[in-house]
């Protein structure tokens, strides 16, 4: 059984990988620890229609991934929707409520036991400014997915989607905060629905100071509103749900 070393040691060496190739070989070995076949890091998209959009490395037969772009499956199939709902990662037998919502959901079901993909196992990749994600690992039909497999695979998922989106975007490194500390608390202050003259009391400005910041804040962002200012700050993690939420 996977332990918690091995899950540091992924975690380590998954920082050093420089290529798709090099993650997968990863992704391969993390799957023989477990005692499963498959593994798919993808993004919830339509590849066929944008395959510059998103991150997709898995080691799925070829028959199966043909099968489910050509329905546009990124978008709608059932371990997908039920990541969406998920944080934490689970098993695709616990999820079975869910497959009955959709008069298709079985019958994809069905078509991937017929390609070699029985039970698994999903850890969701919910980043914000990004479509949803998620890294998966399945079994061949009649083997189950397992418990310590799945805390196996909740340890290493995000470091693998993290080090996906590296290589995908070199960039990505490069960004950091664009708000200065002022401008982001007079944002949080003015996301939770304060009026200026309320946020520059509590802060200690005057009004005059705290619009100074938010009219800054918007012009980083670029802007023309308070509504877009905040999504776009929280889409980038200048700020957080959380920071809007608490008292």
């Amino acid at each position: 059984m996977p332990t918690i070393d091995a899950a540091h040691a992924f975690a380590l060496d998954v920082t050093r990988v420089k290529d798709r190739a090099g993650l997968a070989d990863l992704l391969a070995e993390a799957c023989a620890r477990m005692g499963c076949s498959w593994f798919a890091l993808s993004h919830h998209i339509d590849f066929l229609a944008a395959p510059d959009r998103g991150i997709r490395i898995h080691n799925y037969p070829e028959e199966w991934a043909h099968w489910f772009d050509e329905r546009k499956l990124g978008l709608t199939d059932p371990v997908h929707r039920a990541s969406q709902r998920n944080m934490a990662g689970f098993l695709w037998h616990d999820m079975k409520p869910l497959a009955g919502e959709r008069a298709e959901d079985e019958m994809i079901l069905s078509e991937a036991r017929r390609h070699g993909i029985g039970d698994g196992l999903t850890v969701p990749a919910h980043i914000p400014g990004d479509v949803h994600g998620s890294v998966s690992f399945a079994w061949r039909p009649g083997v189950a997915a397992h418990a310590d497999a799945l805390l196996f695979a909740r340890m290493i998922g995000g470091p693998a989607f993290d080090a996906a989106r590296q290589i995908a975007y070199p960039g990505l490194q490069h960004i950091g905060p664009r708000l200065t500390d002022r401008q982001r608390e007079c944002l949080i202050w003015a996301a939770k629905g304060d009026p200026i003259w309320k946020i520059a009391r509590k802060m200690g400005l005057s009004p005059d100071t705290v619009r100074e910041h938010l009219r800054n804040a918007r012009h980083r962002y670029e802007a023309n509103g308070g509504i877009t200012l905040t999504v776009r700050a929280l889409w980038d993690g200048d700020i957080s749900f959380e920071d809007i939420g608490k008292r």
